[in-house]
């Protein structure tokens, strides 16, 4: 598999249209080549003219663990171009950011989750490009999780820095499908090019989207740890909304998950009882683990881990955004004295609850408090949604590899 970075290195034609352009770039600590270069090193030593850098949330650098944990704007001491935030002062590059940029070129690694921030970094280089006139450059990188679909597409009215459009939670796009797909619906008059992929087979095992083997994993964020991460998250990001601890400040960061209050078997029971068919496609682990930092930290926790990384794991029946719904409700009614819903400002909103910023409307927030409420009212809020989002997405694919079915065993 060649990655888009890979393929601009490696192919002459492709630089050469990069030639006597001053160059952006936007990336992070997973901006690597196959060698593990990085991509500013990278073409800087190919010759291109990069003069400006652009850092998504978590920095340039990855140096901010948490969310609404800003990363200041730097000159980069050894190539000596300015490093612009854009997860500081501003959250979109400005047109001054820009105006000595002719292409803005991103390399990012995604996880294929709406909620995973660099999805809304890369609508606001597509339209801060159309409104100054620049040119956009996708170096195109496997999205992980591969192509399976799942989740309540995001209402109207829901939009936040953790939901740039109608997409569901797990929307199977690769980044450079995602920036085709934003320029069709928002009418972006951008010139916009995806250097593809070579040789992805998202349904292919062991990896199902990530090679395995014959490329490191490099964290895009502090706590994607792993390639197992992404195969969980469209799940576990929704714990961030909640008093459940989602693993941060242990070694498996959104792939555990738990609360002092509970026992990981007593747990695991009542999500077999109340959704069974939900369980498929991976093995749920009951646990105990202690966070170092962040909620419940220096406290006990008992808990379950979702294990995506061995025989049992199946791309088109794991669904960890059902699962984590599910494990949600058995918490409340395991022990509904206990909060669930946190409250706080998420992601620079300051008025809504951030489990609804999160799953982008309230739907399944009420879902949960719903004592009568079953598995099968759930599913009948996301199929349809679903559905009509593989069809959507269709003509944006771009690669061979058909989508797997959305949500289904």
């Amino acid at each position: 598999m060649r990655f888009g970075i890979d393929r601009l290195l490696a192919e002459r034609p492709l630089r050469e249209r990069l030639r006597g352009k001053r160059v952006g770039v936007v990336a992070h600590p997973a901006s690597v080549t196959a060698d593990g270069t990085h991509t500013l090193d990278a073409l800087v030593a190919a010759g291109i003219d990069v003069v400006a850098a652009f850092g998504p949330q978590h920095g340039l650098r990855g140096e901010k663990q948490d969310n609404m944990r800003e990363s200041d704007d730097f000159r980069d001491a050894r190539l000596g171009i300015p490093v612009h935030s854009l997860y500081g002062t501003v959250r979109r590059p400005t047109a001054a950011q820009v105006a000595e940029c002719d292409v803005l070129v991103v390399d990012l690694q995604d996880v294929s989750c709406r909620v995973y921030t660099f999805l809304t970094t890369l609508r606001s280089v597509l339209e801060v490009a159309a409104e100054t006139g620049r040119a956009v450059w996708v170096l195109d990188r496997p999205n992980p999780a591969g192509r399976a679909v799942e989740g309540l597409v995001l209402e109207p009215g829901q939009e936040s820095f953790v939901g740039a459009g109608p997409l569901p939670m797990r929307h199977g796009l690769t980044l450079g499908e995602a920036a085709g797909w934003f320029v069709a619906r928002l009418g972006l008059g951008v010139e916009c090019e995806v250097v593809r992929l070579e040789g992805w087979r998202p349904e292919e095992g062991p990896g199902f989207g990530w090679p395995l083997g014959t490329r490191s994993w490099v964290n895009p964020s502090p706590n994607a740890a792993s390639p197992w991460m992404p195969r969980c998250y469209p799940g576990t990001v929704l714990l961030e909304g909640t008093h459940l601890s989602e693993g941060r400040g242990t070694t498996r960061p959104l792939e555990l998950f738990g609360h002092p209050a509970l026992d990981g078997h007593e747990w695991a029971a009542e999500i077999a009882r109340l959704a069974p068919e939900w369980l498929g496609g991976c093995r749920l682990r009951p646990c105990w683990f202690e966070p170092t930092f962040h909620k419940h930290a220096g406290r006990l926790c008992g808990g379950l881990q979702i294990h995506v990384d061995d025989g049992a794991y199946d791309p088109a029946r794991c669904r960890p955004w059902r699962l984590v719904a599910a494990a949600l409700k058995a918490f409340r009614r395991l022990r509904p004295d206990e909060p669930l819903w946190r409250d706080f400002a998420y992601e620079y909103e300051f008025e809504r609850l951030a489990i609804d910023v999160i799953d982008g409307g309230p739907r399944l927030r009420r879902w949960v408090d719903d004592p009568s409420a079953t598995a099968a009212d759930l599913d009948r809020l996301a199929r349809p949604e679903e559905d009509a989002w593989a069809d959507e997405r269709a003509c944006r694919l771009l690669y061979a590899d058909g989508p797997a079915a959305p949500g289904r065993g």
